[in-house]
């Protein structure tokens, strides 16, 4: 079996949302009860639970104990914003990819830095549905220091299947020659195809619309 093992941020939802950062500041600063300034800068290609390790830590607090009571903070204040109207754009290409995958017999799954509750709303809010991918084979960053933590997870859970990941950052392309996994880069995020074609990937595209065929010819390839 072959599966597909998207990233959301940037890869399959563009970046559209610029409260990313702040939201774990704010996140944060309600765990522990109180302001923290100035806020920390975002760093692309981190898990939620490094980037919430980092700001803890910076702050003067004890990760270990904390870091439970941001990780619920920073899914509550994500399901409010939601709600509020938040939404993030598809990334161009992606409904067709999905169903091609579908198609072939593939399957849709998620490999993120976000925790589930995240991802779900964020997939939801764009329309483009957390029901479209297989949340069994579907792996999070929510407790994780580091990416490679997820994909070795998904790599161990996993270990008779072809596996693919999908991504559009070279913290990515680590991650997945950490676990032996074939990485295909997409430059909708925040970096771009020359920057991405010095990792690893197999394959970079600048989207996945109009190179889908190449996509589909390099997983097919595996």
């Amino acid at each position: 079996m072959t599966t597909i093992l998207w990233d959301v941020d940037g890869t399959l939802l563009l970046n559209s949302f610029t409260g990313g950062g702040e939201l774990y500041h704010v996140a944060v600063e309600r765990a522990v009860g109180r302001e923290l300034s100035p806020p920390l800068p975002r760093t692309h290609g981190k898990t939620d639970g490094h980037i919430l390790t980092d700001i803890l830590e910076h702050f003067g607090f004890d990760a270990a104990q904390w870091h439970e009571a941001a990780r619920d903070s920073l899914d509550a204040l994500s399901v409010e914003r939601a709600k509020a109207g938040d939404r993030r754009e598809i990334a161009p290409g992606i409904r067709e990819a999905l169903d091609q995958a579908d198609a072939r017999g593939w399957v849709n799954a998620l490999l993120t830095g976000n925790s589930a509750t995240r991802s779900r709303v964020k997939l939801d809010g764009s329309g483009l549905g957390a029901e479209r991918f297989d949340w069994s084979r579907s792996f999070f960053g929510a407790t994780a220091s580091e990416r490679s933590e997820i994909t070795r997870a998904a790599r161990e859970a996993l270990p008779d299947e072809t596996l693919v990941i999908i991504g559009d950052t070279p913290r990515d392309d680590e991650a997945a020659v950490a676990a032996g996994i074939p990485f295909i880069a997409v430059a909708t995020g925040v970096f771009s195809a020359e920057e991405l074609s010095e990792t690893g990937a197999i394959l970079v595209v600048p989207t996945i619309e109009g190179h889908l065929d190449a996509v589909l010819e390099a997983i097919a390839g595996l």
